[in-house]
């Protein structure tokens, strides 16, 4: 799967380019807020482009597609494991952190998730917020 079937993917549940930059953006303090944006992206795209990346969200759609699950029940870990994954392949351990403040506020879209893509897209969001942060 490239990177445009995955970004269509998640458009079809409502959740887009946009959206995620949106929601990275609400915990944001700083300044040059359009500069940091625009560097949000690139390594969005980037990271949208890494075949682990890819794997993992392409895991959080299937789950939602093929599992049923009422809520986002307490015992229920594996969405969880996957945002930690996700956030921490990007973002080395100090991803873990801004995974949980980001998973814990629930900003932007990632309130409107249903429980595998939201914590997927919460992990992508921490790891990018995280690399960006730390440099490559």
């Amino acid at each position: 799967m490239d990177i445009e079937s995955l970004l269509g993917r998640l458009e079809s549940k409502g959740i887009t380019l946009n959206g995620m930059l949106n929601t990275a953006m609400e915990l944001y303090i700083g300044e040059e807020e359009e500069k940091v944006r625009e560097e949000l992206k690139n390594l969005m795209l980037r990271y949208l482009d890494d075949i682990n990346v890819r794997a993992l969200l392409m895991a959080a759609l299937l789950l939602e597609e093929n599992f049923e699950v009422e809520g986002d029940p307490v015992n229920l870990v594996a969405d969880e494991l996957i945002g930690i994954s996700i956030a921490e392949y990007i973002g080395g351990k100090m991803a873990l952190f801004n995974f949980f403040y980001y998973d814990t506020r629930k900003p932007g879209i990632l309130k409107e998730l249903p429980p595998f893509l939201d914590d997927a897209i919460g992990g992508f969001i921490a790891g990018c917020m995280t690399r960006l942060f730390e440099g490559d």
